[in-house]
């Protein structure tokens, strides 16, 4: 099951886990709330599993690939790791589904404040457009995912400040919306 916890402000290794102290533990509902949605799913039979055929019908996830993250598998490893990390948001919802390994996925809440999800084999996500977020490897130094999107993948990430997209003006609408 996916846990998720504010972050403490630590500028030390970003795949530490990062907990404040005593641990401020965030649930599924309050994930929920910022827009982000947790499934969990049988990651060893992926190419046949019926929920996963089903979700991509449903949300029409029509493309999807699979990238292996860890220095021996990814062209310019040091670069991407550092470009993944940079805080930013996306035009379209990131879906990312853990097929082996794990890392984290950090996300901001409605006061700003990182919340840092810890993400495993078997578990899929998705990041609302327009949220900001980063991921990084945990301390295993690997992770094998699924990325998955609605129609022709769009890899274009925007750094922060980028507050004036249409993207980030609807989640900011979201998120007012939750608060009532």
């Amino acid at each position: 099951m996916v846990e998720a916890w504010y972050m403490d402000e630590s500028q030390e290794d970003q795949r530490a886990p990062h907990r404040q102290r005593p641990n401020r533990a965030v649930s599924l509902e309050q994930l929920r709330r910022l827009g982000v949605v947790y499934r969990r799913l049988d990651a060893d039979n992926y190419e046949t599993d019926p929920c996963l055929k089903e979700i991509r019908r449903a949300e029409n996830y029509s493309w999807m690939d699979i990238v292996t993250i860890h220095k021996d598998k990814l062209p310019n490893y040091e670069e991407k790791i550092k470009t993944f990390y940079e805080e930013h948001l996306h035009l379209d919802d990131e879906i990312r589904y853990i097929l082996e390994g794990s890392g984290y996925f950090d996300v901001r809440d409605k006061d700003d404040k990182w919340i840092r999800i810890s993400m495993e084999k078997g578990d899929m996500i998705t990041l609302p457009a327009g949220i900001y977020h980063r991921f990084t490897l945990d301390e295993n130094n690997y992770v094998k995912a699924m990325r998955l999107f609605v129609g022709e993948p769009v890899w274009t990430a925007y750094n922060r400040p980028a507050d004036d997209f249409p993207a980030r003006k609807q989640y900011m609408k979201f998120l007012a919306e939750e608060a009532h």
